[in-house]
This record gives C-alpha cells, structure tokens and sequence, in this order.
C-alpha cells in the first residue's frame, strides 16, 4: 500500500507540474519573441527573466539533490533576473535543460526517498516537503507569465481555460460527456 502511494504522489506532483509546464508554453507561444523580453517596468521582470529563475531554481534544487543543498553555490539567482539571453531559441534551450534536470530528478525516485533529508539553503525538509514546496512555487511564476502574455497580447488572447462568461457552457458540455 505505502508503495502504491508513494508512486500516486510522484505521479501527481508530476501531472500538475508538467500541466503549469504546458500552460507555460502556450501563452509563450501567442507571443511573439521580442515580447518575451519586454521589461514592463523597473520593479518587474520580463517573461524571459522568469523563465530563467524557474530554470536556474530546477537546476540548482534538483542536481545532485540526495547528496548536496539545493541552493548551489554555482548558482546565481540574482541574474536570473537579469536580461541574459538574446533569442527565443537560446531562452527555451535554458528553460529545457531545467525541466529535464528536475523531471529526471523525479523519474528517478523511490519509496525511501520521499522521506530523505533535503536540504535547501541549509534548511531541513523531506522529498515530500522539497516537491511541494516546488509544485507551489514554479506555478506562482508561471502564472506570472501566462498574466503577461495575456496582457501583451491584449484582445489578441486566446484563453487557455475556460473563457470569460463561459462557464455555464462549458460546464454544460463537460457533463453531457460521461
């Protein structure tokens, strides 16, 4: 039984993450690539900041995880929030060297892992804890960017959920299907 449920977390905490992965990509795609780096203003990042620290945090949270504290040294989180990239291929080459470190991180776990000591930046948590620490904090960011590409693409927009005013439709389309 621990064991089926060990591998139900897994699989959930990889469902939803990659399904914020997904949304990502597809606001990133109604914009075009100079949009990715507009800078709004002098208090907030551009999408392709963004993209950078979910990118820097997968990699430094999720290399080496079992033997290292998830904040490296290596790592600079400070210019993740710097304009570092020029291009949208270069920008999402980044992007998914992250994604494949933390899925490979997660591909790789066993039932006595989800309760090993992680540390990050010197603070104690388990695997359990680490996950969803994670699974809240790269949806927060990645809400950020769906909210500016919806912003930039203005009346353009294509929702990606249920559009504005719609709900009633489509709830009524959602249960006629059963």
């Amino acid at each position: 039984m621990e064991i089926e449920i060990a591998k139900h977390f897994i699989h959930s905490v990889n469902k939803q993450v990659l399904s914020y992965k997904n949304l990502a990509e597809k606001a990133i795609s109604q914009i075009d690539e100079k949009a990715l780096f507009i800078i709004p203003n002098e208090n907030s990042n551009s999408i392709a900041m963004i993209m950078q620290h979910i990118a820097g945090n997968m990699l430094s949270r999720w290399t080496d995880w079992k033997t290292t504290d998830g904040e490296k040294a290596w790592r600079n989180r400070d210019a993740e929030f710097e304009p570092e990239f020029q291009t949208k291929g270069e920008l999402l080459s980044f992007w998914e060297k992250g994604w494949a470190c933390y899925l490979a991180a997660m591909q790789s776990l066993e039932l006595p892992d989800l309760l090993a000591d992680v540390y990050i930046r010197g603070e104690h948590h388990t695997l359990i804890d680490a996950a969803t620490r994670q699974l809240t904090h790269y949806p927060y960011h990645i809400g950020q960017i769906v909210y500016l590409c919806k912003l930039l693409k203005d009346q353009e927009w294509e929702t990606l959920s249920i559009a504005k005013n719609k709900s009633q439709a489509f709830n009524q389309e959602k249960f006629k299907q059963k």
